[in-house]
């Protein structure tokens, strides 16, 4: 197993991303490109920079891919309300994944301030 897989972070937002290709399979076609393609992408970013921020060398490196992967969150933050708005998702969808989106930030954010101490 690889180190960043232990990481309660990058398993959530990992799960998270699951979930999000299969919601965004129920969005209009002509959002193939649009807003299905931009969730995706930042959903993926997630967890993906977790784990790229795990396997550099020093922690300054993996605190700084760690906030690009809060960067995600933001963005993804604002597409699923943009997707609800659009009446794309449902509110409990919406409701859902912003609270998701909420733990794995705290979550990272908590990962920032250990490695932090740890310098």
């Amino acid at each position: 197993m690889k180190p960043h897989q232990n990481l309660h972070a990058w398993k959530k937002s990992f799960d998270l991303v699951k979930e999000l290709y299969l919601l965004t399979r129920t969005f209009p076609g002509d959002e193939k490109f649009g807003l299905t393609s931009q969730i995706r992408r930042a959903a993926v970013s997630i967890p993906v920079n977790i784990a790229e921020g795990a396997a550099r060398k020093s922690k300054a490196e993996f605190i700084q891919f760690l906030h690009i992967a809060l960067g995600s969150i933001s963005e993804l933050d604002t597409l699923i309300l943009l997707s609800f708005e659009l009446e794309y998702t449902s509110k409990t969808d919406c409701e859902s994944i912003i609270e998701k989106l909420d733990i794995i930030g705290k979550l990272i954010f908590g990962l920032i301030k250990k490695l932090s101490s740890d310098k």
